[in-house]
């Protein structure tokens, strides 16, 4: 590996979370510097996701586009992450202006990776520019140094793979025998031909006896990544990880995240079982309330649903004595991962191999195609973190286009071989194609919102039909907003889940606010108010926990048994206030919730700024498709008529229309009412103007009405 450049360094001291040190990186120079943060920085940013909503904030512009030199892609954890003695803190996030979005998109992602770029002493790496050649930056804090080495080719076999390629290096720089000292985060042959790459986090599970990763899957980080030229970053600290936050209260942290894994171990047994199960368990819950996505959301609830359950996975795949953290300490444990795992499909079939997960929503994607075959789901699962491509992003463009295939607005001499539901060797062919850029992969490796223009641009030159009555038509069963597909939940029958996909600061994703189990399951937020104010909430709240380097699944999937007792059950309440005692015992602060939660609309303003700045923040880009509010084809309502027809009963009485597609015309006008009626209600909450911009007066509160805001208001005014 010839060295480029290098810094040589001693590693800043953590102090009560912080090591007030940024690492900055420019590709196009090869420059290497660090920059010291002001102490009120981090008061007014907190960390994470907070820190890089500043830094793109003040350093890009209305024209940065992804592979823009100066777009910055920024990796942050927060003054909470790497705590072994509280649960879930191995959390950092990878932010950047996207390649679907055009705005900025952060992704969330587990591994070690976080912890030891702390404890090497930086709070976030951001790095800019464009290399000429390929790099890998390695930060050896032992060493005292900070290198930017030419990446080095390890052959055909590894070099197209983000596993391989950072399970290689990783075996490399600690001299040939993986440890936990070291960690990295790597792309792959997907992140280069698709818009969907992603950021692997690979990290050495002593247990296990191998790599395994965590993924920063939405939004393309990892494409923003390998466009840049840095094929991956290794980080190597052998330092304490207990304390190493240097907290201001260490008996303080002990009792909270005491406190927590008390409640975890107590609880999670008798409700989700995520120790056991990992996240498959939410599939049987979204087939038994038709919530599960199957041919691309058209259903949520199939007979076959049972095949891809969470105890086919255990009894077939996991380990049953290992369950697994993200990171030390977290008795949640629910990163499942199998082993032995035998392919059959793509370029590595015949061979063994370990696969981390599958995570509930990966296994969605594939039911999406209609699929309900465990091992598929797994080699899916494999070549998707291989490849570096979003499990999600890919599977729902791959159901749009077969939805396309179904209609006829896509025909099989367009795509090259008939792309039906239910067809794993053809979702197979797709998913390697997207990875190589070759065929139909081209355009689905774009993502849903720029596939509908290529659609409606194939059927106008076959059919002669309008392109513009084309794309209106595919607008409707498109499953994206703001250019980032959606996840995996049904929201027909939510309004709040419409809503928090919607409203959703980076497109729809359920990380900022996943209120289906709330709405739908327990029904917790009946009335049209309680979800338009839980919409304003539970954003704050998940914004929060990206800043500060935390899980969120420990409070929103472990129910505190007090929390029954309170107003909101659903806030969860007694839980959060062990995170509140835990920023306080840490930062050595005297926070209220409500303080908390204020530093965190302070970061969704400054987030809806930018997509103000970038051209996506305004009402229009609020907009769902219609298949997100209701059936869109005849197909659709005929098989939830009794519910659809009891729905509308309520609503307009009895006098319903007497065809089928009569009602469903009624049912999707009354749910586009509704919408809008919600959009109006949520956008008065969060002090904007009806068309989504916030007020003056809401930026200066929180101190963010500065020279530039102050522009984009003053334009959207005129």
């Amino acid at each position: 590996m010839k060295t480029l450049a290098s810094l040589s360094y001693t590693a800043a001291p953590v102090d009560k979370g912080y090591t007030d040190r940024i690492l900055e990186v420019d590709l196009s120079s090869r420059r290497i510097s660090i920059r010291t943060v002001d102490p009120a920085f981090r008061l007014k940013y907190i960390g994470g996701r907070g820190y890089a909503l500043k830094l793109i904030w003040d350093e890009t512009t209305a024209e940065t586009r992804y592979d823009s030199p100066e777009n910055l892609l920024v990796m942050a954890s927060g003054p909470l992450g790497n705590e072994p003695r509280f649960p879930g803190t191995g959390k950092f996030v990878v932010c950047t202006i996207s390649p679907l979005t055009d705005t900025f998109i952060d992704s969330n992602i587990g591994g070690h990776f976080g912890p030891l770029l702390k404890i090497s002493g930086f709070d976030a790496l951001a790095v800019r520019g464009l290399s000429e050649t390929e790099v890998v930056l390695v930060i050896d804090a032992e060493a005292g140094t900070i290198r930017l080495d030419q990446a080095p080719a390890y052959g055909p076999d590894i070099d197209g793979g983000g596993l391989s390629y950072g399970a290689a290096l990783l075996r490399d720089l600690a001299g040939g025998e993986f440890d936990e000292n070291h960690a990295a985060v790597t792309n792959g042959l997907g992140a280069k031909n698709a818009r969907f790459g992603i950021v692997n986090s690979l990290f050495y599970d002593p247990r296990r006896g191998r790599i395994r990763s965590k993924q920063a899957g939405r939004g393309g980080t990892g494409t923003v990544m390998r466009l840049k030229g840095l094929r991956a970053v290794v980080v190597t600290s052998d330092k304490e990880r207990v304390q190493a936050n240097q907290p201001a209260d260490a008996d303080g942290v002990k009792q909270a995240g005491a406190s927590l894994k008390r409640v975890i171990s107590q609880v999670d047994p008798g409700q989700f079982n995520l120790r056991a199960w990992g996240t498959t368990v939410l599939a049987e819950y979204m087939d038994r309330f038709h919530l599960l996505p199957i041919d691309n959301y058209q259903y949520g609830h199939l007979e076959q649903a049972p095949a891809v359950f969470a105890d086919v996975f255990l009894n077939r795949f996991f380990a049953r004595q290992m369950p697994d953290g993200c990171y030390l300490g977290c008795n949640l444990a629910c990163a499942k991962g199998a082993e032995d795992v035998m392919l059959t499909r793509g370029p590595h079939a015949g061979r063994k191999v370990g696969v981390d997960g599958p995570e509930y929503e990966t296994l969605a994607a594939v039911t999406c195609m209609g699929i309900f075959d465990p091992q598929f789901i797994m080699e899916y699962n494999h070549y998707c973190d291989e490849y570096g491509l979003d499990t999600i992003s890919m599977g729902v463009s791959a159901s749009f286009l077969m939805e396309c295939f179904q209609r006829g607005f896509l025909s099989e001499e367009d795509a090259g071989y008939a792309l039906k539901f239910g067809d794993a060797e053809a979702a197979n062919r797709l998913l390697h194609e997207t990875a190589r850029g070759e065929g139909l992969g081209r355009v689905c490796g774009q993502g849903v919102a720029r596939a509908k223009k290529w659609v409606a641009d194939r059927h106008a030159a076959r059919t002669g039909a309008k392109v513009e009555k084309t794309l209106a038509e595919l607008d409707r069963f498109g499953m994206e907003v703001k250019g980032l597909e959606f996840s995996m939940y049904i929201t027909k029958e939510s309004l709040a889940q419409q809503g928090g996909y919607g409203f959703a600061l980076k497109g729809p994703q359920h990380d900022e606010a996943w209120l289906i189990f709330i709405d739908q399951v327990h029904g917790e937020i009946p009335t049209f108010e309680m979800k338009a104010k839980a919409l304003k909430w539970f954003p704050l709240v998940r914004t929060w926990f990206n800043a500060v380097g935390l899980c969120k699944l420990p409070w929103i999937d472990v129910r505190h048994p007090e929390a029954a007792k309170t107003e909101t059950p659903s806030q969860n309440q007694p839980t959060l206030r062990y995170y509140v005692d835990y920023f306080n015992a840490t930062t050595g602060s005297k926070k209220s919730l409500q303080d908390i939660l204020d530093d965190s609309e302070r970061l969704q303003l400054l987030q809806k700024m930018i997509n103000l700045r970038q051209g996506k923040g305004t009402r229009p880009f609020d907009r769902i498709p219609e298949r997100a509010m209701g059936p869109v084809f005849e197909n659709e309502y005929q098989v939830r008529a009794d519910y659809y027809d009891a729905w509308l009963k309520e609503k307009a009485g009895d006098g319903l229309p007497a065809s089928l597609a009569d009602r469903q015309r009624l049912l999707l006008d009354l749910r586009k009412q509704d919408y809008q009626k919600l959009s109006d209600a949520v956008y008065q909450i969060k002090g904007y103007s009806d068309q989504a911009v916030p007020l003056a007066q809401t930026l200066e509160n929180f101190g963010l009405l500065d020279e530039q805001a102050a522009r984009l208001l003053q334009a959207y005014r005129a």
